[in-house]
């Protein structure tokens, strides 16, 4: 039975070594079984570029690569916090890099697929810095850029997003409702999936008087989440950390 699998929000950085470990064995296990693997963002805690040569990080390269290598087909979308992934990083890992809200057709079904950060549109000063550091233009400035001033800046970025979670209301992290609507209306599905907001979950609910479904993926800090996806229908599941 052919099952398609999606992930996000692994975050994965040397400091979480059993994280990795996790990642590298579902990687090696399961999904080498799989039709297909979706990382729908964040698959990094910081991606600066693809020159970047992080030991941890090019571990997870060859890991993908040999996934990729055995047959299966492997998709990779940006987070907020790797949007600088490239094409070196696809080149090697024989990933394919995914627009923000690309449509999938899954066992018949359309299927609309997004980081999830777009959603959240009550964080205004979020959604701002991110206009800002999505910019083609802005993108073009940071691999200019030295590494080490890219290294110091992404340490800056993130204690600011510390600080912003810290100090935000729990509300504006979540989704908008009118927002999750508005995406539905766009990408004409009755079908979306997500992460970002670290909320895994099933929701039903209507959208123009018809049923549609929204599925967040879950964040991997304690434990893995994944969507299984086969022929019999999908399941949300969470993967123990041993």
């Amino acid at each position: 039975m052919s099952t398609t699998l999606f992930i996000s929000d692994l975050h994965l950085d040397g400091s979480r070594p059993d994280i990795a470990d996790q990642f590298i064995a579902f990687l090696r296990g399961e999904a080498r079984s799989a039709h297909s693997l979706y990382i729908l963002g964040d698959l990094f805690e910081a991606w600066i570029g693809d020159d970047d040569p992080d030991e941890d990080k090019r571990r997870i390269q060859a890991e993908l690569r040999a996934l990729t290598a055995s047959g299966v087909q492997c998709f990779i979308m940006h987070g907020n916090r790797d949007f600088l992934i490239g094409k070196r990083f696809c080149k090697a890992t024989g990933c394919t890099l995914l627009d923000d809200g690309s449509i999938a057709t899954i066992n018949g079904q359309r299927v609309a697929l997004m980081h999830g950060d777009t959603l959240c549109t009550d964080d205004r000063d979020y959604q701002r810095l991110r206009r800002i550091v999505r910019n083609p233009f802005t993108k073009l400035l940071f691999r200019c850029m030295s590494l080490k001033r890219r290294q110091r800046l992404a340490a800056k970025i993130r204690e600011g997003s510390k600080a912003h979670i810290e100090r935000s209301m729990d509300a504006i992290m979540d989704v908008n409702v009118d927002a999750v609507a508005q995406a539905f209306k766009q990408h004409r599905v009755d079908l979306i999936v997500h992460g970002h907001t670290h909320r895994p979950a099933v929701h039903a609910l209507l959208v123009n008087n018809q049923p549609a479904t929204r599925i967040v993926l879950g964040d991997w800090y304690t434990q893995g989440s994944v969507l299984r996806w086969n022929e019999v229908g999908y399941r949300l599941a969470a993967l123990n950390r041993t």
